[in-house]
C-alpha cells in the first residue's frame, strides 16, 4: 500500500478495546466513559481486518488499547494471528501495555509469537506512579517486566516526559532500563482528548530533556530507523539505546509507514488528524474481502502528509477530540 506522498504503508496498530484498568493523568479524565460493547468488533472481526492488512503488504501488527490485555479473551486474537507469522506474511507482533497484566500473560505472549512488548512506565517512584496512573500498582508493574523477560520477551520502557513530575527522574530511568538490559523511549505528552487538566502544565519539550541529560551521559546519534517516529542514541556510559518521540517540538512525518485501527472497526490514516474510514460496514456487508479492500485502499489514498499537534496557552483544546486510548496509541 502506497499513500499519496510515496510512504509504504506496512505497519498496523489495532486498539482492541478503548477500556483500561489505569486512568493516565495525559490519557483520560479520571471517570472516563467508555464504548459499549455492542459497538466493539469481535475477535473474529478484527482478525479478519488484521488479515486483511496483511494481505495487502502491512507485515508490523501491534496491538494496543486503552490496555489490550484486560480484554476477555484477547490471547485467542494472538494466537489466531500468530500463523501469520508461521506463513512468514507478517514480520512482527508486538503489543504495547501498561504492564499489569504481564504476570499473567507473558508466557503465553510469547508461545503466540510475540518476541517484543512496549510497557509504559513513566515513573519508578510508588507514589508518585499511582498519582499519574490514578489506580496503578507499581509493583505489578514491575513484577510483569520481570515476567515478560523471563519469558522472553524483549522489552522497551516508554516514558512520557511530564513537566515538574518525572523530569528529574529521567536520567534514572536510562540507567535502571539498561542496566536490565531494556530500551528507553521517551515521548512528548500528545494534545488528545479532553483530560482532567491543562496539558500546557504538563508538556515538556524533548530539545530540554536531551540538553540536560547531555550534562550527564555521552550520546552518540545512531542511523537505527524503525519506520517510526523515534530517532535514536547509544549512551556510551549504559550502553544502552534511548529513543526520541518528539510529535510537538519536531514533526515526524516525512517517514510514516502506519495507520490505526480502532475497536470499533475505523480507521484512522493519521494520529494527530480527525479523517477517518468506516472499515466496519464493507467488513459486516460481505464475507468476501473485495469490497472490504477497496475501502482500505480508498482510505490509504486520503493519508495526509502530517499532522497539526500544537500545544501552547493559545490552543488549550485538543488537537483531535479522541482519547489516545480510542486510536490505539
Amino acid at each position: 500500500m502506497i499513500d499519496p506522498f510515496g510512504r509504504s504503508v506496512s505497519y498496523l496498530r489495532v486498539s482492541v478495546t478503548d477500556r483500561c484498568d489505569f486512568r493516565c493523568v495525559y490519557c483520560m479524565p479520571e471517570h472516563m466513559s467508555f464504548l459499549p460493547k455492542a459497538d466493539v468488533l469481535s475477535l473474529e472481526e478484527l482478525d479478519r481486518l488484521c488479515s486483511a492488512f496483511i494481505g495487502k503488504g502491512v507485515n508490523k501488527l501491534r496491538l494496543t488499547g486503552g490496555e489490550p490485555l484486560v480484554r476477555r479473551d484477547v490471547m485467542k486474537l494472538f494466537r489466531s494471528l500468530g500463523r501469520h507469522l508461521q506463513t512468514g506474511a507478517l514480520r512482527e507482533l508486538t503489543v504495547t501495555t501498561n504492564g499489569s497484566q504481564l504476570g499473567r500473560f507473558a508466557a503465553e505472549l510469547y508461545d503466540c509469537g510475540v518476541r517484543r512488548v512496549n510497557v509504559s512506565l513513566d515513573t519508578r517512584d510508588a507514589d508518585k506512579f499511582r498519582q499519574i496512573t490514578r489506580w496503578g500498582d507499581l509493583g505489578k508493574v514491575l513484577a510483569g517486566v520481570e515476567a515478560a523477560q523471563a519469558a522472553g520477551l524483549q522489552v522497551k520502557i516508554n516514558v512520557v516526559a511530564l513537566r515538574d513530575f518525572n523530569d528529574q527522574e529521567i536520567p534514572e530511568l536510562i540507567r535502571w532500563s539498561h542496566g536490565q538490559g531494556m530500551e528507553l523511549t521517551l515521548i512528548e505528552t500528545m494534545p488528545m482528548g479532553d483530560i482532567d487538566g491543562d496539558r500546557t502544565d504538563q508538556y515538556l519539550p524533548l530539545s530540554l530533556v536531551k540538553a540536560n541529560l547531555a550534562t550527564l551521559f555521552t550520546m552518540d546519534p545512531l542511523e537505527d530507523r524503525t519506520g517510526g517516529p523515534a530517532r535514536y542514541v547509544r549512551i556510551r556510559e549504559t550502553g544502552g539505546r534511548l529513543g526520541f518521540i518528539t510529535p510537538l517540538s519536531h514533526n515526524f512525518c516525512e517517514s510514516c509507514n502506519r495507520v490505526r485501527l480502532t475497536c470499533t472497526g475505523m480507521l484512522y490514516m493519521c494520529l494527530g488528524q480527525d479523517d477517518s474510514a468506516d472499515l466496519r460496514a464493507p467488513l459486516r456487508a460481505s464475507s468476501d474481502d473485495a469490497v472490504l479492500d477497496a475501502a482500505i485502499d480508498e482510505a490509504i489514498g486520503r493519508k495526509p502528509k502530517g499532522h497539526d499537534f500544537i500545544i501552547d496557552r493559545r490552543h488549550r483544546k485538543p488537537s483531535v477530540a479522541r482519547t489516545m486510548s480510542l486510536t490505539g496509541g
